[in-house]
């Protein structure tokens, strides 16, 4: 069996297997063009069942919101699931779901079949907490913030393929980003079942799985009475509102502040996700070699904040290379702030909680994800195009020193 180890801790760190690292990291790549390859046409795909444009806004960010209510009751128990029964059968379960729920957006024909599609994408949209499940089993507590950078990085190729390859597909129908997510998502299904070895080894399995375990808000608030990890949770939660809002709401925004099409949309997420893997590839390694997780995450934050203040002044000012830099700027903040927390979260619990433990992140995340695309839908509509934006500054603004207190108990 081939190993994979760093040349710098080959002594220290534990070995790798190879298949293992290739299908994690070819998973979350075509996760990534997945989800991205649709943004830039969603707006374009509701148009036709909305008589009044005002309402357009609302009914795009609660097509995100939905999906997120799914996530919220499904991931606990797919966390738990792959706890007792190993990851390899809930992620292909995950990932098979996903492809219909594309297929299913796609056909559309009514506004109910697009909320159908959501909703069968978002009970089985618990693969991304699974693949950190994953990587969790096959990595040491020393390497897991490195590698979840590197799943940072290869989710950011994927987003950079995803959009463009949308927004070129969308001249050929709107629906034809849908159908070809659904075929790459089928074919990471037969990869995963043809190469992927499973990751938990049995005598780490969860030995006895309850009702209790799969109740999501349960789960929830089990994970939330754990001392050593509920001021982190809460941090995120504050973070990932504003960051949910900004994904539903941002083609939406582009069109009515700017009249941009799928094709420039498109291009606009490319940047982002290229943006992504700089930061992965180049500046975080520098950064793990000079600070910690904590101190990674507040930068990160800190740089949201102010990619948020650009995306408002692009906003007021109708001025569209403002929202490219905030865009950018938000990016990286993104980027640098979600390996590190994970690396974080997961080094708190032991190799028998990591689905547990990140299901209950993944529910926390789909909740605010369920929040914040309704509140940034209606105050997109009633207070104007910059106020998602002003909320993202005050809400991370606030987790930071939440994010400070829950590094401090650990």
């Amino acid at each position: 069996m081939f190993k994979f180890r760093s040349n710098n801790e080959r002594n220290t760190e534990q070995a790798v297997d190879k298949k293992a690292l290739i299908f994690g990291l070819m998973s979350v790549f075509l996760c990534g063009i997945g989800f991205s390859i649709i943004a830039p046409v969603v707006p374009f795909l509701v148009q036709p069942y909305i008589n009044n444009p005002g309402d357009q806004a609302v009914v795009v960010t609660l097509l995100t919101s939905v999906y997120a209510v799914c996530v919220f009751l499904a991931a606990p128990g797919i966390g738990a699931l792959s706890d007792k029964y190993g990851r390899r059968p809930l992620l292909l379960v995950c990932l098979l779901g996903s492809a219909v729920g594309y297929f299913i957006f796609g056909i559309g024909g009514a506004l109910w079949v697009l909320f159908a599609g959501r909703i069968i994408e978002g009970i089985t949209g618990g693969s991304i907490s699974t693949i950190f499940a994953y990587f969790a089993d096959i990595t040491s507590p020393e390497q897991r913030t490195k590698y979840f950078g590197w799943m940072s990085a290869v989710v950011g190729a994927g987003t950079v393929i995803g959009p463009t390859l949308g927004g070129l597909l969308a001249k050929f129908g709107y629906s034809a980003p849908m159908y070809f997510g659904a075929i790459i998502t089928l074919l990471n299904v037969v990869f995963g079942i043809l190469y992927m070895p499973e990751s938990l080894d049995k005598n780490n399995r969860l030995k006895e799985i309850t009702f209790v375990r799969l109740n999501p808000f349960t789960q929830l608030a089990n994970v939330l009475t754990m001392r050593n990890l509920k001021w982190l949770l809460v941090s995120a939660f504050l973070l990932w509102i504003p960051n949910g809002s900004l994904q539903a709401v941002f083609s939406q925004f582009t069109v009515d502040t700017f009249s941009w099409k799928p094709a420039l949309i498109g291009l606009m997420f490319s940047i982002i996700g290229f943006q992504d893997i700089v930061s992965q590839g180049f500046i975080m390694p520098k950064l793990l070699l000079k600070l910690g997780d904590k101190q990674i995450a507040i930068l990160g934050m800190v740089s949201e904040i102010v990619g948020y203040s650009l995306i408002a002044a692009s906003a007021l000012f109708s001025f569209y290379p403002l929202i490219i830099a905030g865009m950018i700027i938000f990016g990286f903040g993104d980027s640098i702030f979600g390996p590190s927390f994970n690396g974080m979260l997961s080094k708190s619990v032991d190799a028998g909680e990591q689905g547990r433990i990140q299901g209950g992140s993944q529910s926390i995340q789909a909740l605010a994800r369920m929040i914040g695309p309704v509140i940034g839908g209606q105050i997109y509509v009633s207070l104007g195009h910059a106020a998602p934006a002003f909320m993202g500054m005050i809400l991370i603004a606030a987790a930071i020193p939440v994010l400070c207190k829950g590094a401090h108990v650990n």
